[in-house]
């Protein structure tokens, strides 16, 4: 025998609140993370500025960084001119449409900026930029 409840029968159903909370911290969350996993190829150096900097953001570039006491880095590993030199030409042997990406301390010696410029063209690399400083407004 069925004993009849005093309240109507109700359907179930989802609370859609609590989900899209849930949803908002999860987002913010990635968005934290992924913040924090961005990789600084650069040393930090006092770069020159410009006024027509522009931005770019291409993670098949090779960055090569030059402090002021002329040593040269490659993503940040200190390397020689004769290893930069190997790395340049198997980097492009690999991808032919290799970007570079040279960037100096303001006090770094002219020549030394013009030394891996060089090798760089030297190894066919014809995609090349300079970080720089952007002072535009």
């Amino acid at each position: 025998m069925k004993i009849p409840s005093p309240r109507p029968p109700r359907r179930a159903r989802l609370e859609i609140i609590p989900l899209i909370d849930i949803m908002f911290f999860l987002l913010a969350s990635f968005m934290l993370v992924s913040v924090t996993l961005h990789r600084n190829h650069c040393l930090p150096l006092n770069l020159q500025s410009a006024t027509t900097a522009k931005s770019e953001d291409n993670t098949s570039m090779m960055v090569i960084s030059v402090d002021k006491s002329g040593q040269v880095f490659v993503d940040r590993t200190l390397t020689t001119l004769e290893r930069l030199r190997e790395q340049l030409k198997q980097r492009h042997q690999s991808n032919p449409n290799l970007t570079i990406s040279i960037a100096g301390d303001r006090e770094t010696p002219h020549g030394q900026i013009i030394t891996v410029l060089d090798l760089a063209r030297s190894a066919g690399v014809q995609k090349i930029t300079f970080n720089v400083h952007s002072t535009a407004p």
